[in-house]
């Protein structure tokens, strides 16, 4: 079992000990979507550390998407508690790269394309950009932060 998993499942005794309803409920969905994942293909296996944050980083994103529609709709209190479970699956990701941090790994992943082809890199080989970057980011990046910094260089 990974890492991260046992943290989990630790962290789900400990807050129904405490009865914190919220962190509980959090825990027992985020536990349920390792285990989809787990599940999920041909045949059962073991997920590593770094796919349970890929499926932790999911959650968190459908969080904060489904907050952004309550706020839209005018349904303060159930974004609010979106949010809340937004946060509690932040404390289980790793920290996030600044801007400046994201721009740095983009210029290493174009600097790598360029070297490999010989040319700098156009809008062509974005997809091989992105694919070097992804790697380097290793989920402490949004998707959409590296495609914007990758853009914005090529």
């Amino acid at each position: 079992m990974p890492e991260l998993e046992s943290t989990l499942r630790a962290d789900l005794t400990t807050s129904m000990k405490a009865r914190d309803t919220l962190r509980t409920s959090t825990l027992r969905m985020l536990l349920a979507a390792v285990q989809t994942e787990k599940v999920s293909g041909k045949q059962a296996r073991e997920l590593s550390d770094a796919e349970v944050i890929s499926v932790l980083t999911k959650e968190a994103k459908k969080r904060n998407e489904a907050a952004v529609v309550y706020e839209q709709a005018g349904r303060g209190e159930l974004a609010a508690n979106e949010r809340a479970e937004e946060e509690i699956i932040g404390e289980y990701l790793p920290t996030q790269l600044t801007e400046a941090e994201v721009a740095d790994i983009a210029d290493t992943a174009i600097a790598d394309i360029a070297e490999q082809n010989g040319e700098r890199p156009g809008m062509r080989q974005m997809g091989q950009v992105m694919k070097i970057a992804t790697a380097l980011a290793a989920g402490r990046a949004d998707g959409s932060r590296l495609s914007a910094a990758v853009k914005a260089r090529l």
